[in-house]
């Protein structure tokens, strides 16, 4: 039995997740990038990450090349920049850079001064699936904003989870109390 493809995409706008750009390329002129929700950490030996990218994506042909990345979680300020990096401001490649302030981390790959949180990554393996590569990434550099709002993408929009938290019921009050290390 197949899904729909209409009825997946609508499922799947009902899940928030948190906005990032995926940037690569050492070299003006040579950089690329993409906005993603498909980002999220694999593991924490070695510190790594994983991505989902379209191979019909600009920056696809090019992490494979340089085998490095970056992934930048971008803040509630940066909703112009996800929409930028995503195609729906008519701005390809290396002109996006024009837009956010950047830097190089160690493998290169530009990132993100003010991202909530930038991860600098080597390519460190590859899964492919029909439409997508799964990229691994292991971590080569970290940076973070510990006061910034993370922006989320939420029913075709974007969020900042203030916004999410003032709808959600939590129950349970004791449940508050709970941290994940009490579940593993």
């Amino acid at each position: 039995m197949s899904v729909d493809a209409k009825d997946f995409k609508q499922a799947m706008r009902q899940c928030a997740g948190a906005v990032a750009l995926v940037t690569v390329g050492a070299e003006h002129g040579k950089r690329t990038g993409l906005t993603v929700t498909s980002a999220c950490s694999l593991s924490d030996n070695p510190p790594s990450l994983i991505v989902c990218v379209n191979r019909n994506a600009s920056a696809h042909a090019r992490i494979r090349e340089e085998g490095a990345f970056a992934i930048n979680f971008l803040h509630e300020d940066h909703a112009a920049l996800a929409l930028t990096f995503s195609g729906q401001k008519g701005v390809n490649g290396d002109d996006r850079f024009a837009f956010g302030q950047w830097t190089r981390g160690v493998t290169g790959a530009p990132l993100l001064t003010d991202a909530v949180a930038a991860f600098d990554c080597v390519l460190a393996q590859e899964f492919e699936t029909k439409t997508h590569s799964i990229f691994v990434g292991e971590v080569r550099g970290v940076s973070h904003s510990d006061g910034a709002a993370p922006l989320v993408y939420l029913r075709s929009s974007f969020h900042v989870p203030q916004e999410i938290r003032e709808t959600v019921s939590v129950g349970d009050l004791d449940s508050r109390h709970l941290s994940w290390t009490d579940f593993s």
